[in-house]
């Protein structure tokens, strides 16, 4: 079977563009990928039917079965759906979720306390952005639905606190894959003065969305910055409706289980205790065994750049839902609201695996396509060397949003920076290595096709396309204020320049955004 790249056509740009808007306008999103995945397949297979067939079959089975063996990553990604979908359920049969909230409502006492906590959480929960959503979410929803704050808000204090913190963490999955790359990028280059942690710590500062993301999340919370279609479901959820007025219920949303009156905080607490403890101890010890294979010495970071993620947190879930049986076996819960429990658990997240399934088919015919290669070629022009960041962190956000992923566009786009940092000013490295690194989270954010995307609507519960629509001024805010401060960095060549330029409209889009609200409250 003979097939075509697109690495040089804007043909390659087709598929995830038309998906994309399809779920916008239709939000119908499994319709949406399949018409994109469609169009994919008979560009790169030359319209052939049979070898669409034969080669759309091939991605599927890849899915699952990949050169030989179990597609792992998949497999245990699914899993660790599952089971926590199953964790989930029980704790709300178990009671302890409406403990917590009857707690929470004498120690939180408003909707600002209940999303400053929520994203606390996320910001302490940084070990991994799919982690990260789905846990914290679990947790969160109780207290946030005790406060009619919609899921949609809820979905982006999950999604703003997830990969921005990931992004900037040297202890997670994304800052040990991101050292891993850099490190490797800066030793081609002959950067071998500087440690690798030292080089991302000194990238911290530089990653101006993530800082402002966050920053933004702050002041909405704080200060309820309710803007764009994110307004129309605040106002809903206050009239008791948590979820898109039209819609009802998400798919997945477990309404209609039953609840123990007996119900304890413990029972919330222990096991997503569990569940955060066990998982980091199996991908510190997944690897640790990758490293005891290559014979180098243990550490921690060295651990996090050769972990297995998706099997830790399966086996961490594992635990996890163990512990929680024990606890509603000890509570006496009935064995048949046990076992309603988490059949409905796992039928939750039914949904969000369809989802996966069809965004991972799609990511596949896309990079078959080699769209992020056609992205990356059109920084190679004659683009002004004080353009470059700014440029670079343009073209990082496009390619994340056409190809919905970040780490993806981590390997595409990193080492085309340092090749153009390399032929122009060597002083730029890292600020142009890091204006791709914000620019890959500003187009995850913005991406329907995100995997991160995805889970956090998982997590909160909430329709998938209702918290793209809702996150994406927030984003836009922080994106134009990063794209200046990028501007201003390349003509300096100063970082406190390109700071102090997104400081200063910060501080001037949040007075804007406060003013707008007053006058509509």
């Amino acid at each position: 079977m003979t097939t075509l790249s697109y690495a040089d056509s804007a043909l390659s740009l087709l598929p995830p563009v038309v998906a994309i808007l399809l779920a916008i306008v239709s939000r119908r999103v499994l319709f949406s990928l399949g018409v994109g995945i469609l169009l994919g397949v008979v560009l790169i297979t030359d319209f052939s039917v049979m070898s669409s067939g034969q080669y759309l079959g091939e991605q599927v089975v890849g899915l699952f079965w990949d050169d030989g063996s179990i597609n792992s990553w998949n497999i245990y990604l699914l899993g660790f759906l599952i089971l926590l979908g199953m964790i989930t359920a029980l704790i709300t049969v178990s009671g302890a979720a409406k403990a917590f909230a009857d707690w929470a409502r004498t120690k939180i006492r408003n909707k600002r306390d209940a999303k400053l906590l929520t994203m606390f959480l996320g910001c302490v929960v940084f070990i991994d952005d799919y982690f990260n959503s789905l846990v914290v979410g679990s947790v969160a929803r109780p207290l946030t639905d005790r406060y009619y704050i919609s899921r949609s808000k809820l979905a982006y204090l999950l999604d703003s606190t997830a990969a921005p913190i990931c992004v900037i963490s040297p202890v997670s999955s994304w800052g040990a894959y991101i050292i891993a790359l850099i490190g490797g990028i800066l030793t081609a280059h002959g950067f071998t003065d500087s440690g690798h942690l030292s080089v991302f710590i000194q990238m911290i500062p530089m990653n101006f969305y993530a800082i402002f993301a966050l920053l933004l999340l702050l002041c909405v919370a704080f200060m309820g910055l309710d803007i764009g279609p994110m307004r129309q479901h605040e106002l809903n959820a206050q009239k008791g409706n948590l979820y898109d007025e039209a819609k009802g219920l998400p798919p997945g949303a477990n309404s209609d289980l039953p609840e123990a009156d007996n119900g304890k905080i413990l029972g919330l607490f222990l096991p997503i205790t569990v569940l955060v403890f066990a998982t980091f101890y199996f991908m510190v010890s997944s690897g640790g065994d990758a490293l005891a294979a290559k014979g180098l010495e243990f550490s921690i970071l060295g651990a996090f750049e050769n972990t297995d993620v998706a099997s830790s947190l399966f086996f961490g879930a594992a635990i996890g839902l163990a512990s929680t049986l024990a606890l509603v076996l000890i509570q006496g819960l009935d064995k048949s609201y046990i076992l309603k429990g988490m059949l409905a658990g796992a039928r939750s997240m039914l949904p969000a695996i369809y989802i996966l399934l069809f965004a991972w088919t799609i990511a596949g015919v896309i990079g078959q396509l080699e769209t992020g290669k056609y992205m990356a070629s059109l920084a190679t022009g004659n683009i002004p060397f004080a353009l470059l960041p700014a440029v670079l962190f343009v073209l990082a956000g496009l390619t994340a949003f056409s190809t919905g992923t970040s780490w993806g566009t981590f390997g595409i786009m990193l080492p085309i920076a340092a090749d153009m940092a390399m032929g122009t000013h060597t002083n730029m490295m890292l600020p142009m290595l890091a204006s791709v690194l914000a620019g890959a989270v500003f187009g995850d954010h913005c991406s329907p096709i995100s995997d991160t995307t995805i889970l956090s609507s998982t997590g909160a519960n909430c329709h998938h396309i209702d918290h793209v629509i809702t996150q994406l001024p927030y984003a836009l805010i922080v994106a134009v204020i990063s794209l200046a401060g990028y501007t201003v960095l390349g003509f300096t060549e100063s970082l406190a320049a390109g700071f102090a330029t997104c400081c200063v409209l910060f501080v001037i889009s949040i007075i804007a955004l406060k003013i707008k609200v007053n006058k509509r409250a």
